[in-house]
């Protein structure tokens, strides 16, 4: 915390002014509007692992899976409402990091900055390859083709303006909630009027009746718990959107509590119908459960439609990769911990160098996932989960952090307070760390857990190089 954070704070205003050009030496447009904020933070909460993810947890869990997205639901509604107080205190862009760097210190926001980059880096390569995957349900192309296509595609959009990608997120996010929400309403229609191959035996017993609500017991109920944190990241996506809102004052706190309504619609609500009118024994691990659904009610169509979904769900979170990692470079590389080439905009105000870097990355990896496919696909997920939840720590942290000094006056209490914090975020903290401790038992997640502690020594050795070759850099001293 700078001196100049705490004087502004004793008058009420932010540390950072906020203009129509973004907060004061960001240079970004303010081009996001309620409408784009609102879909965005409803299609971040929506993506492939829900459509595909879903099935391996099902086949571990059963119904118990219900319970269990609805405890992880709560543990994010705590995670966002203590981001929503960090930001109403002070909205800027690549707001983990800046949280980390002025509550923590400067090395943890370097980690932050750093680890969320590699985060979307990660999950673009994966959802890419995804989305080449999906496109061989209609056209018989090299995987490569299509990667390449929707990788350039995706790269123009967010190098064009933000006001298209905000415009592009609105109109995946809508197919992703019309999709489930469909699903729902057939799923209600077959539970009362009985129509469908599955009318004759959907009935809601199926949630208790074949082989109990935890047919593998709490320990098959647990596993899945890195599975369905999974399904959630990106729901923080809202953040790095601060410094491009219109009205963040007023539109980050509405798409925040929206949280709870949209958890408990489209993963308990869907997968409570789903569950209720197929069987649980009947979903396979790789196998999205919503096609599974659909072939047991003898809707043929239906696995078209989800293909369609599941592409776009992908697409979806490429596009808010691309986003986010130009953001992120740019963010470290004006605080000095990063190269000061990534700090350059276009004259539309979208960060021009470290786009293209990060959609570079994505194209190689796009390869690497082409040439060694299988297991790989399950390291890769599973690093981006402990990559992702590193920002929802530090989330966690800095806002605990915040409440103190503000509690004691030091700096400005948020217009939008976190409830129960900082209970909620304690709770929230041990939630992640008990996800991590099953990501250790589970072999096929165990492996995450081993390269974070690499890419941890890389971060350090990273920082004492930058730090001595610039010793005068004020990004490098505690604040």
């Amino acid at each position: 915390m700078t001196s100049a954070q705490v004087d502004e704070g004793q008058d009420g205003r932010s540390a950072a002014a906020v203009t129509d050009a973004g907060p004061a030496g960001e240079g970004y447009r303010r081009a996001l509007g309620a409408r784009q904020i609102q879909m965005i933070a409803i299609g971040g909460a929506i993506g492939t692992g829900l459509f595909l993810g879903a099935g391996k947890a099902i086949s571990k869990a059963g119904p118990s899976l219900v319970l269990a997205y609805a405890v992880a639901g709560l543990v994010i509604f705590f995670i966002m409402r203590a981001l929503g107080e960090l930001l109403m205190y002070r909205p800027v862009s690549g707001s983990f990091s800046e949280y980390a760097r002025e509550f923590i210190g400067p090395f943890a926001g370097f980690v932050t900055g750093w680890t969320y980059w590699l985060f979307w880096v990660v999950t673009g390569i994966t959802e890419v390859t995804a989305a080449a995957q999906y496109m061989t349900f209609w056209f018989a192309l090299p995987q490569w083709v299509s990667a390449l296509v929707f990788t350039v595609i995706l790269y123009g959009v967010n190098l064009i303006s933000v006001k298209l990608f905000g415009e592009l997120e609105f109109w995946f996010s809508m197919v992703k909630v019309t999709a489930i929400v469909g699903m729902i309403l057939i799923c209600a229609g077959i539970l009362t009027l009985g129509f469908s191959d599955a009318g004759d035996t959907a009935s809601v017993t199926h949630l208790w009746a074949d082989g109990g609500f935890f047919p593998h017991g709490i320990k098959g109920t647990l596993m899945t718990l890195q599975i369905v944190m999974f399904a959630f990241l990106a729901v923080e996506l809202v953040g790095v959107t601060a410094g491009e809102s219109k009205d963040p004052e007023t539109v980050l706190p509405k798409a925040i509590n929206t949280v709870p309504w949209r958890i408990a619609v489209f993963y308990v609500g869907a997968l409570v119908m789903i569950l209720s009118v197929v069987p649980w024994t009947a979903f396979k691990p790789g196998i999205s459960p919503f096609v599974a659904a659909f072939e047991e009610m003898g809707l043929v169509v239906g696995a078209g439609i989800v293909n369609f979904v599941v592409l776009t769900a992908a697409l979806s979170s490429c596009n808010s990769g691309m986003y986010s990692t130009g953001r992120m470079l740019r963010d470290l590389a004006l605080n000095g911990q990063g190269p000061q080439f990534f700090t350059r905009l276009t004259g539309s105000g979208t960060p021009l160098i470290g786009t293209t870097f990060s959609a570079a990355l994505m194209l190689v990896g796009v390869w690497i996932n082409y040439q060694w496919p299988g297991d790989a696909f399950t390291y890769v997920v599973s690093f981006a989960t402990i990559s992702g939840m590193w920002a929802w720590i530090m989330i966690l942290c800095c806002q605990i952090r915040y409440r103190g000094l503000a509690d004691r006056g030091v700096l400005p209490r948020s217009t939008f307070r976190a409830p129960g914090a900082p209970y909620t975020s304690v709770f929230a903290l041990a939630f992640i760390g008990l996800v991590i401790v099953m990501m250790g038992i589970d072999k096929d997640t165990r492996i995450s857990l081993y390269c974070a502690p690499l890419w941890a020594l890389l971060l350090g050795i990273s920082y004492v190089v930058l730090k001595a070759r610039n010793p005068a850099n004020k990004a490098f001293e505690k604040s």
